[in-house]
């Protein structure tokens, strides 16, 4: 109890002062509920894809309705699949996800060697004729 607390010993909950010994137990605390979460709006999943990546083979991709994400690393297809519906419009058909991974580069002038970070990219397959577009 602090020094200049406004609690007395009358409003703090009974504890027994020697737990550790046989025959006396703790106080146990209320055990806490899980809340029930809504359904997954566009706000829950905008931390799932994070850019597009716009390369020369998801150029040739995306005319085959075929679309290729940076994604988060925690992120799983179902999500994905979610966060491509609310933020176009689109339902996906299939979502492949390919894990890259870090790479060692050195630099030519200095000679010191550093670390390419690594990340997870997914390709979401949309049905013919739907497109996405990108900016």
């Amino acid at each position: 109890m602090a020094l200049f607390s406004r609690k007395t010993k009358k409003d703090l909950p009974a504890v027994p002062t020697h737990a550790g010994q046989a025959g006396e137990t703790k106080a146990e605390a209320p055990k806490e509920t899980k809340a029930v979460s809504a359904p997954a709006t566009k706000a829950d999943l905008s931390h799932v894809l994070q850019a597009p990546r716009i390369t020369e083979k998801a150029t040739m991709y995306a005319g085959s309705s075929v679309y290729v994400f940076d994604v988060a690393t925690s992120a799983n297809k179902k999500q994905i699949a979610s966060a491509v519906q609310a933020i176009y419009n689109v339902k996906p058909r299939q979502v492949r996800i390919v894990n890259i991974r870090s790479k060692i580069v050195r630099n030519m002038r200095t000679g010191k060697s550093g670390v390419k970070q690594g990340g997870k990219k997914a390709y979401v397959y949309l049905k013919k004729g739907e497109t996405i577009t990108i900016s």
